[in-house]
């Protein structure tokens, strides 16, 4: 098997999809491995630390997509990637279709076997590739929300943790899985008053047994989310359905009503996002403005973290990446339930229910 692994190009990416320590035991197993030059010079991994573990250097991205019979990449193809990809390929990464129609078209044009990170199920029925970029992005959105709650940026001027004698920020955080629970640890430990809303009871009891009545946790429902929005100086959107789009929880109507120099940011922006004055935005141009709010809604949060968020997704992928590379690709599928569930599309479907639903191939 050959593997390839092109430089990312999306804006402000500094993720690579294989360390040189991953590399070492795809070549071990018998993989012959194509890096493109300088694929990981972001996450701090250089090029001779690839050759030293058996990969071949290659200068141009045409080159390692064209030999490659699994690409492994860390975020979907962009549309200047579309015309390399190669009919019958294997690609491997982050895929988030119900948010790419464009995307999914040519993958089923060229019957590409596209199996996405964000589905890959493990035996407890969580989502193991998902879960490292949701714990750093809901972890970064609150260091995001507190930088753009400055002054000098626009905002508000409220310091999240306050100081003795004046009232801490407040920050409202819908959505109570990873990235939420995460923000929520963020946003308590800097001290700030935090809000968490959600559909599970189960997920509220847990975060309520944690933190021991430091926080408030509500149900999410309309009455509730309006008045806690409102109210917010840092307002997080965090829900998620896996490979389906995200479901609209905040109107335009509701934030509309938050106060001038708030802040927005959205995690599901991968999937759609979550608030309805969103609209995705880039590392080169992070915010805008509605309503008198901050808007921040990029995609590829995660990138701001590079080394950090490389190792984290690299040693959730790598078991199996190796089960790919020790059984081969189609052995591999049949085998294990949990990376058959990766699988988008195949051979020119879309074999994702929710995807398939979201993308409107099924009704």
């Amino acid at each position: 098997m050959t593997i390839g692994v092109p430089k990312e190009i999306k804006i402000g990416e500094t993720r690579v999809s294989m360390t040189p320590s991953l590399c070492r035991r795809c070549v071990s197993l018998g993989a012959k491995v194509l890096i493109q030059k300088s694929a990981g010079l972001t996450a701090g991994f250089t090029d001779d630390e690839y050759r030293a573990a058996g990969a071949t250097l290659v200068g141009a991205a045409a080159k390692v997509w064209r030999a490659a019979d699994l690409i492994l990449k860390v975020k979907e193809p962009l549309p200047a990637e579309y015309g390399l990809l190669q009919d019958g390929q294997t690609i491997f990464t982050y895929l988030h279709l119900a948010a790419g129609p464009e995307l999914a078209k040519v993958l089923l044009k060229k019957k590409i076997l596209g199996i996405a990170y964000e589905t890959v199920e493990g035996a407890d029925g969580q989502f193991p590739l998902l879960k490292p970029m949701s714990q750093i992005a809901g972890r970064l959105s609150i260091q995001i929300g507190a930088y753009f709650l400055q002054s000098q940026h626009g905002g508000s001027g409220v310091l999240l943790g306050g100081i003795p004698g004046t009232m801490p920020g407040h920050v409202v955080v819908v959505g109570a899985g990873n990235s939420g629970a995460h923000a929520v640890q963020m946003a308590a430990g800097m001290g700030a008053r935090v809000t968490v809303l959600d559909l599970d009871t189960r997920k509220l009891e847990a975060l309520d047994t944690e933190y021991r009545g430091r926080i408030v946790t509500l149900m999410s429902n309309p009455a509730n989310i309006d008045a806690e929005v409102a109210d917010a100086d840092l307002l997080i959107g965090a829900v998620l359905i896996p490979a389906a789009k995200a479901p609209i929880v905040v109107s335009s109507k509701t934030v509309a009503k938050m106060r001038p120099g708030s802040v927005i940011v959205d995690i599901a922006i991968d999937q759609g996002g979550c608030i309805e004055s969103v609209h995705s935005t880039s590392h080169e141009k992070p915010v805008y403005e509605k309503h008198g709010v901050i808007h921040y809604a990029v995609p590829n949060m995660p990138a701001l973290v590079g080394r950090t968020s490389t190792l984290g997704l690299t040693q959730a992928t790598e078991p199996y990446v190796a089960m790919l590379v020790q059984k081969g690709i189609e052995r591999a599928l049949a085998e294990h339930h949990g990376l058959q569930r990766g699988v988008n599309t195949e051979g020119g479907k879309i074999v994702y229910p929710a995807v398939a639903k979201a993308l409107g191939y099924l009704k």
